[in-house]
């Protein structure tokens, strides 16, 4: 066997083998995820549904996203999407449920968009803005089903495994950490409390009327210096015409 010979087979196999790796590694990638994957506990957050389309004959149609009711979200609202209809449903808890807004009885159960199309080697984010979280889990699972054009069906719906390893079809999940030190853990996206921005509104007056002050001194100080300089001119002008007569 020649040495080219040789090379031209070890490149096919080396190929070969990094396709089929790839090929493996692929589907891993590819499941439905939310991101960010974390938010704090008691607060509220803004996440994205992230959805790549891992078939290249076929458009992604559908993606269903069940809540948990477990540990319902009293609020939850969806940011629109051009192209995609959503439909937001509401259902019956379990059994109610105490928050600091008052008891619960119904919540969001599943939030559906449909109508549009993500493309092979696309992807698309569908945004949910929602909250409290609970302070008494470290997690919060969403299961999602994504549908193909083709009438295939994929349900991402196992749960995080306890080893830490990761499943088959891993549902969406959102790690729950406990609430930084001095705050409350409510998030700047999408706190629904009237009383937010009467927090921040004292921190944007002082510095407009500082800087309105700044401006005004400075005027003032710009005028006094212009007419100083006037003085001088006039009084120079005077003497000298006092000395030639």
């Amino acid at each position: 066997m020649s040495l080219t010979h040789a090379c031209r087979r070890l490149a096919a196999v080396t190929a070969g083998a990094a396709a089929i790796t790839l090929g493996l590694a692929l589907p891993a990638l590819a499941h439905v995820t939310i991101n960010p994957g974390s938010a704090q506990q008691g607060g509220f957050t803004k996440v994205a549904f992230r959805v790549p389309n891992e078939r290249d004959d076929a458009s992604t149609t559908k993606l269903e996203v069940t809540f948990p009711t477990d540990h319902p979200l009293a609020f939850v609202s969806v940011k629109p999407v051009p192209g995609w209809d959503v439909k937001v449903v509401e259902g019956k808890l379990p059994k109610p449920i105490t928050t600091e807004y008052g008891e619960l009885t119904e919540a969001v159960t599943k939030v559906t968009w449909s109508g549009g199309k993500i493309d092979p080697g696309q992807f698309q984010e569908f945004e949910v803005s929602m909250g409290a979280l609970p302070t008494d889990t470290d997690q919060l699972v969403f299961p999602a089903t994504q549908t193909y054009s083709g009438g295939e069906v994929v349900k991402w719906a196992d749960e995080p495994k306890a080893d830490g390893s990761e499943p088959e079809r891993p549902a969406p999940t959102l790690k729950l950490t406990p609430a930084s030190a001095g705050g409350d853990g409510h998030g700047a996206s999408a706190t629904p409390s009237a009383t937010a921005p009467a927090v921040s509104a004292p921190s944007v007056a002082p510095v407009a009327a500082s800087e309105s002050s700044d401006g005004t001194a400075r005027l003032l100080g710009g005028a006094g210096l212009v007419l100083g300089l006037a003085g001088l001119v006039v009084a120079a002008f005077g003497l000298r015409r006092g000395r030639a007569s």
